[in-house]
């Protein structure tokens, strides 16, 4: 007999295939349905972020994106056919073991994670539409509708993943708070172009603004316009559209074939004001729409996804207690209200249909082609507002605040904040192995009882690493041993000899020492996961209430 299933996800794009991967990979029975009879023929997202490749690698996916994948290295301006500056990427103020962003057709991203859901059992059942559901302190009973037949299931969670008009939203009674404000045409095509295709190109022509990046495969493009948006259909006319405005932006003739895609879309800034009502969550589109501008719908959605399915796993394990959950509205909430302001400005930056623009950007970026520390700096604040790199918990209640290192990441940052050549080094590698594993790590930088103690009393949802310069295997066989042969991961991280760093099963920094018989180190463990201690409380209020028996 099949076992009952324990989460409902509805919506199978890419953030509902994240979420119920990451649920699958953590031992959760899910099923998940989708409206649409099938898979999408079109892409609507089509850049990755070096946070969601880190995501990626992490959950195993990584080289299957990146082989259907373009990398994208720049930012290029043009205008009335002469180019002002090229950016090329600096990711040294937001370090990253990949240092670019990439482009993956949407339609390509889903395969990847269906095949990787359907290699562990699950299947999206297309054509299956929710209706409605109601819910009660035990559980959600949803009404779904396929093929002229009504189901009710009956599940202890769900997740709504449904896009921009989610039914879950609607049920749940959220709005969707914010405005919308600029009208686009987008267009995929075959483009005969002297572009290099390995940047992403702003063209001014004629008091308006076009955007092109460049697609996986021969001579394809994502092309889009900010002014002549009407569309009756005639693909061909487009194409001609777009050949004459890029052919006058970029100085040199330009051939657009027919395109095989073309939408017309409102582009819009709005959110939800909460992400959890009881036992439904919202993620992605459902919980907040943004202008493609800055390619950050998918990719944060993507990491909602993932920040709920590990904490939902844990509480449905019986390794933390359900306070865990407040903490998926709690960090996302403020994330994606700031993402909201920095999109908004990134449309603004795109449209530019201010007279003053013409005149302001030659200026601008002559001066940043003539000036490093201008350009470099206008570099760093771009990439740290679209790379998802610079996003961080510091006021989670996750989080135990920690002011005394110099070095190294500070609780509530990501733990890999290290470059590619960094990388490479034995420990390193050995630790971005280690983010692979689905439990919370504990990096001990030496060892004794209480990181034995630690292993033994936790081992279920904590991996305890001991850091040394070799791998000398723990006596009592209970801490694995993590070589970092020079010292250069912990030089990297700002670890002492003796301290710790406890870190989230998402790759964050949640709370660091000097020793791992500080009472500390009992509250961050407890509000990891223990079961103990309210999560919601705050890492203060837990060490406060901790007794001196509970400790290491």
């Amino acid at each position: 007999m099949r076992e009952p299933i324990e989460v409902l996800v509805v919506g199978a794009g890419p953030v509902g295939l994240t979420a119920a991967y990451e649920l699958t990979r953590r031992g959760v029975r899910v099923r998940l349905v989708d409206a649409a009879a099938g898979p999408a023929a079109t892409s609507r997202a089509i850049a990755t972020h070096p946070r969601t490749m880190e995501t990626y690698d992490q959950i195993g996916v990584l080289d299957a994106m990146l082989a259907r994948s373009r990398r994208i290295t720049a930012f290029t301006l043009f205008q009335n056919g002469r180019r002002l500056a090229r950016l090329d990427a600096d990711y040294s103020a937001s370090p990253t073991r990949f240092p670019f962003t990439v482009t993956i057709e949407q339609v390509a991203t889903e395969e990847v994670l269906r095949d990787a859901l359907a290699a562990r059992g699950v299947h999206v059942e297309w054509g299956v539409r929710l209706e409605t559901f109601r819910q009660d302190p035990e559980g959600v009973t949803a009404t779904l509708h396929a093929g002229g037949a009504t189901e009710t299931v009956r599940v202890p969670w769900l997740i709504g993943t449904d896009g921009g008009h989610s039914t879950v939203r609607k049920v749940l009674d959220l709005p969707l708070i914010g405005e919308s404000n600029e009208t686009w045409l987008l267009a995929d095509a075959t483009v005969d172009t002297e572009l290099p295709p390995n940047s992403i190109y702003l063209i001014r022509t004629g008091g308006g603004t076009l955007m092109m990046a460049p697609l996986p495969g021969e001579r394809r493009w994502r092309m889009l316009d900010t002014v002549d948006v009407s569309y009756g259909g005639d693909d061909t006319a487009v194409a001609e559209r777009f050949s004459r405005k890029l052919t006058a932006g970029l100085g040199h003739r330009v051939r657009v074939d027919t395109p095989r895609w073309v939408s017309v879309f409102t582009a819009q800034q709005r959110m939800v004001p909460r992400m959890r009502v009881g036992r439904v969550f919202v993620a992605g589109d459902a919980a907040h729409v943004h202008s493609p501008a800055s390619g950050q719908g998918m990719n944060t959605g993507v990491q909602e996804a993932y920040n709920l399915a590990w904490k939902l796993a844990l509480v449905m394990r019986g390794h933390a207690r359900e306070e865990l959950l407040d903490t998926y509205a709690a960090e996302r909430v403020p994330i994606g209200r700031a993402l909201l302001s920095s999109t908004k400005r990134a449309t603004q930056l795109v449209a530019l249909k201010n007279a003053l623009a013409s005149v302001a950007l030659p200026v601008v970026f002559t001066l940043a082609r003539l000036l490093p520390p201008l350009r470099v700096r206008m570099q760093r604040t771009a990439l740290g507002r679209v790379s998802g790199l610079n996003l961080a918990y510091p006021d989670s209640p996750l989080t135990s605040a920690d002011g005394t290192q110099d070095t190294g990441p500070r609780p509530g940052e990501r733990i890999g904040q290290v470059l590619p050549e960094r990388a490479a080094a034995p420990g390193w590698t050995a630790l971005a192995g280690e983010l692979r594993d689905l439990r919370w790590t504990l990096l001990a930088f030496g060892g004794g009882p209480a990181v034995r103690e630690a292993a033994d009393r936790y081992g279920q949802w904590l991996s305890v690493r001991t850091v040394a310069e070799a791998a000398v295997p723990d006596p009592a066989g209970a801490a694995v041993p993590l070589a970092d042969p020079g010292h250069v991961l912990r030089a990297d991280l700002g670890a002492a000899p003796g301290s710790w760093l406890l870190i989230r099963p998402d790759g964050y920094l949640a709370a660091r020492g000097t020793s791992l018989t500080d009472p500390a180190t009992l509250a961050a463990l407890a509000l990891a996961g223990d079961g103990r201690a309210p999560l919601a409380a705050g890492a203060a209020r837990a060490a406060a209430h901790a007794t001196s028996q509970e400790e290491l």
